[in-house]
Formats: C-alpha cells, structure tokens, sequence
C-alpha cells in the first residue's frame, strides 16, 4: 500500500496530459512553450547568420555552450520538481575545477602522492558529493528553506574557493597544466570530443570541408555527451521509474506524500546531491578541456540553471516538469548566449534582456498550461 498510491500520484500528471484531442494534449505539455520559443530563436538565429550558426563549426560550437546549460539545468530541474531550490551549483562548479586543478598540479592531500586525473576527479566528486548531503541534510533537519541554505553555500563556496586559490596558489587563477587529455583516456572523455562520426558523415556527404579540401571539424566537444547522457538519465528516472513518481509525489504535495510512505527526506537529499554530480561534471570539462581553472568559473551559473528549468516548463512551486522542456531551454538559451558571434549587431548584453523577458512570459505560461491541467485547482 505505501508504494501503489505514490505511483498513482506520479501518474495523475501523466494521465492528465493524455486527456482530450491531439491538439489539446499538445497544449497541455509542459515543454510546449520552451518548444514554441526555441523553433523561433532557431529560425531567427539561422537567417541573421546567413546560416553560419549551423555551420560544421558553427553547429560545434552552439552545442558546447548549450550543454554546459543543459547539464547543470537538467539537475536544477529534477530538484525544482520536488519543490526545492539549489543556489550553489554555480559556486560548486568553480569548488570542483579549483579541487581537481590543485591536486592536479601539487598531489593529492596529506602527501599521498601524484594526482591523475582520475583520482583528483574521484577525490573531488567525494567532496562535492559530500557537500550536496550535507545541504540536502540541513534543507530537511532543520526545516529551513533550501533557498536560504544553499545561498549560504553559494557564499561559503565562492569564498572558500577565492580563499584556497590565494593562499595556496598566490592567484585566483591556475594554468599551464599539462595537456591530460593527449594522454590520459578519463581526461579524454570530459576535455575531448564526442560522436565524430557525425563530422565524417558530413564529411563523406561533401560538406565539412575546408579551404584546402580537408575535414573541417572532427567532432563536438565531450561535454555533449554529458549532457545527452545526463538529460536521458534523468528523463529515464523521472518518467519510467518509481523515483520519479516520488519526485512529483514529493514536489507536489509532501505531507500527503510522506503520508503514503513515499521517502520525502531522502529523495530531496538525493536531488541536492545530483546537483552537486552535475555541477562536478561540468567543472571536469572545463578543466579537463582548457587545462586551467579559475576561481570565477560558474558564476551566476545558477540563476541560469533555474532560469532555462522554468522556460522548460518546470513550476517554481514544485510538482511540474520535464526534462524535455529542459533540452529546448537549454538550446534556446544557448543559442541566444552565442549570437553575439555570429551576428556582430548583436550586443552581448541583449542576451540578459532576453533571458529577463523570457523568464516572466514562462512563468505565465507555466501557470496557465498548470490550469489547464489540473483544472484550475
């Protein structure tokens, strides 16, 4: 009995979006406004630059902006949905590179010798994982809202992070590490490339070639597999799995469902601790890919995060989401952050003025398509 009737909750959702016609289920989506905005912005991106956005270089370089949003987004999402907040994945991006890039460059701590990059990733992912308990751990003893606990972190983080780099590095910035990815399989999987057989198809089809009559660009930056990996886990947990059921059950009404034996507290201290995997995992491309770290790395990175989950559908109350809405988010979000490259009239600013108006128009619709489902409840 305490497992059935959370799996029901999870799917009232579900069967409510499949009520009514096609064209009414489609407006029902969550995701569908994120889809509406992204198809626009596509367009709108692909004219102005006389489709050099989606140039083999171009479509390479969209991509690996739009995953760094789209990692850490689709973590802020799952979290959002159970009803909480995470303002430290930005400060526990720049924790993790400076962590992993210290070890990397003076050993590993108490004089255990030489750091690889897979012990510094593994020592670093300990502690950040440590980290996200910890925040889970004091959101859900102390009764505290995760917005006031994780801005704490956000400043402890940060400060800590300026701190180390000063004392340690006498900088707040390190580079000139060797070029791990040249060498090492692991490094290569974060700072490498990804699926360059789509740039050799390409290249076979007669596109991607250069001025010479060579293969242009040889694959997307790893990140993008991260991502990818990342969005189908969480989509696969979410809609395929009882923990997503616990997730909505959990977002949507706690006491009701902590009542029908659904584990509230620990799925929130999970999702706070996924936040911190995919705050790490953004933290290791960058390190991994640049060879440098620097203590500013992720800054704002969640307001982000939160912003591209609501233009995605996700309700800042909890109870609602996709992390379908999440990818259009992030394509969109990114796509606006790059124009200013491939569109020189583009001031960078404008790209804040967009996410501000964006962000509000969400809200509202958010909360209509969430009428128009549970019937205005």
């Amino acid at each position: 009995m305490a497992q059935t009737t959370p799996a029901a909750a999870g799917r009232t959702e579900r069967d409510r979006l499949k009520a009514g016609g096609t064209l009414r289920k489609l407006t029902r989506r969550p995701e569908v406004g994120a889809f509406a905005v992204m198809m626009l912005v596509i367009l709108a991106i692909a004219f102005s630059s006389n489709g050099n956005a989606f140039n083999p270089l171009g479509l390479k370089n969209n991509l690996s902006v739009i995953s760094q949003f789209g990692i850490i987004a689709t973590a802020a999402c799952l979290l959002m949905i159970a009803g909480e907040f995470d303002l430290s994945i930005g400060s526990m991006i720049g924790f993790a590179g400076m962590a992993m890039t210290m070890m990397l460059k003076w050993g590993l701590p108490f004089g255990l010798g030489e750091a690889t990059p897979f012990t510094a990733f593994a020592l670093t992912l300990v502690m950040t994982l440590g980290i996200g308990w910890l925040i889970g751990f004091i959101v859900v003893k102390s009764g505290l809202s995760s917005f006031i606990v994780t801005l704490a972190f956000l400043f402890f983080l940060r400060g800590a992070t300026e701190v180390s780099f000063r004392v340690i590095n006498n900088s707040t910035q390190i580079s000139g590490l060797p070029d791990y990815k040249l060498e090492s399989w692991f490094a290569g999987i974060f700072g490498g490339q990804a699926f360059g057989w789509f740039y050799d198809v390409w290249f076979w089809l007669g596109g991607n070639v250069n001025r010479v009559g060579a293969q242009w660009v040889t694959g997307f930056d790893a990140r993008v597999f991260w991502w990818i990996a990342i969005a189908i886990g969480a989509w696969f947990v979410l809609s395929k799995t009882q923990a997503g059921n616990w997730i909505f059950a959990t977002g949507d009404n706690r006491e009701s469902a902590r009542a029908n034996g659904v584990p509230v507290d620990k799925v929130r201290i999970s999702l706070f601790m996924f936040t911190a995997f995919a705050a790490t995992i953004f933290a290791a491309c960058q390190v991994f890919e640049t060879n440098t770290a620097d203590a500013a790395k992720g800054n704002l990175k969640e307001l982000e995060a939160i912003a591209i989950a609501v233009v995605g559908g996700t309700l800042m109350t909890g109870g609602f989401g996709s992390v379908l809405g999440v990818v259009f988010g992030a394509i969109t979000f990114g796509l606006v952050a790059n124009a200013v490259f491939f569109i020189p009239a583009i001031d960078g600013s404008y790209y804040r003025v967009f996410v501000g108006a964006v962000l509000l128009a969400a809200v509202f619709l958010n909360e209509s398509v969430r009428k128009r489902i549970t019937g205005g409840l």
